[in-house]
């Protein structure tokens, strides 16, 4: 009975051991409890600053004075005095055009003349004298009258000739070209040789001024009000011209507002501008597109941050402040904004905020701050001041 009863209890313990061992394999695991993860986000400080206001816009470079050289008597060319890209001043001879035949119709006119003021001289000795015989009525009176109307005539024939000579000399005139303006030479469209006429549209060449020029450009017509406060106002107000997307590209001149167009543009909503630039350099071209940037105001210390700072929630606009390692939502009011900096009203200067990451926060939120960088030093909003 014993022997029997010691087997069992045997079976049983092993039994009982792989119960128990199969149970720690297959039990289940224990959830680990692990802490929130920090989101990792870029933030910027609040800059209290004075922040000048801009206006910019696509402008083309126009010439004060350009002009079409074209002949005003028919002829050939006989010398060209300038070479293309040449700068030239007003009252410079360009070229020539073959004169002689002006000047034979010239020496005519003075030979008319000569000959006129010859019967004229006579036609006056003779009515001088009948002038003396009518006192004792030696000649008729008729006789006074016809030499007086001769007289008359023979003025009116050297008056007549004398409009011939200076026709002529009008003429001659125009076989020399100067130019009309100070400026540079463009490209020649005739060379020495070819016969020219009045009614040639091409011209010989053209000469523009470069120095000084001037930008028109246009505004939205909502800027009429700023534009007329900038040019009426007691200093004329600046116009940068840069190349290029506007302060990021290359400045090449700096220049006044000096008028604005009559009318709106029905069509297009705009209103027309124009502003003149010293160009001594000659970095401003006529006929290229440059974009002007015109300063219309400065905010006074004004709170300044980048643009994606901001968000725009349903009803106004937030950002995420962080204070000690979370982030909270605070209210923003715009003031301005461009593409380079937004002004804003609401958190205090030198407030952290979240510049970016917001994508994946919520008021609470841990975060992990990757860049601090301040946002005077963000080259987002590095702007000409």
């Amino acid at each position: 009975m014993r022997k029997p009863t010691r087997t069992a209890l045997a079976a049983l313990v092993v039994i009982a051991l792989v119960v128990i061992v199969g149970w720690f394999l297959t039990r289940p695991a224990v959830a680990k409890v692990s802490a929130p993860t920090a989101i990792p986000v870029r933030v910027v400080s609040v800059v209290k600053e004075d922040v000048p206001r801009y206006v910019s816009g696509i402008g083309s470079v126009l010439s004060l004075h350009s002009v079409i050289v074209r002949p005003q008597v028919d002829g050939i060319l006989t010398k060209l005095l300038v070479k293309e890209g040449q700068q030239v001043k007003t009252g410079d001879l360009l070229a020539t055009i073959d004169d002689r035949s002006i000047r034979a119709t010239l020496a005519q006119a003075q030979a008319q003349l000569a000959q006129s003021q010859a019967q004229l001289d006579v036609a006056q000795l003779d009515l001088k004298r009948y002038r003396l015989l009518t006192t004792d009525n030696s000649i008729s009176k008729q006789t006074f009258d016809q030499a007086q109307a001769l007289v008359h005539q023979l003025s009116a024939t050297a008056q007549g000739n004398l409009a011939s000579i200076n026709a002529s000399q009008v003429q001659l005139s125009y076989t020399q070209i100067r130019s009309p303006v100070t400026g540079r030479v463009g490209i020649r469209n005739v060379d020495e040789g070819n016969f020219l006429r009045v009614s040639d549209t091409d011209g010989l060449f053209s000469v523009t001024q470069i120095d000084p020029v001037s930008v028109e450009f246009s505004l939205p017509q909502q800027m009429l009000p700023t534009l007329q406060q900038l040019v009426h106002g007691s200093t004329p107000a600046v116009v940068n011209a840069y190349i290029g997307d506007g302060e990021n590209g290359t400045l090449l001149g700096q220049g006044t507002l000096t008028l604005i167009d009559n009318q709106v543009a029905a069509n297009t909503g705009t209103i027309r501008a124009k502003a003149e630039f010293k160009n001594p350099d000659e970095k401003l071209w006529p006929g290229q597109l440059v974009t002007i940037r015109i300063q219309t105001a400065v905010d006074r210390d004004a709170l300044k941050v980048p643009p994606q700072v901001v968000q725009r929630g349903i009803d106004n606009h937030f950002a995420y402040r962080v204070k000690d390692g979370k982030v909270e939502v605070i209210p923003v009011e715009v003031l301005y904004q461009d593409s380079n900096l937004t002004l804003i009203k609401g958190p205090q200067a030198g407030d952290v905020l979240v510049s970016d990451g917001q994508s994946r926060l919520k008021p609470g939120a841990r975060v992990d701050v990757q860049g601090n960088q301040p946002a005077d030093q963000d080259p987002a909003l590095e702007t000409a001041r």
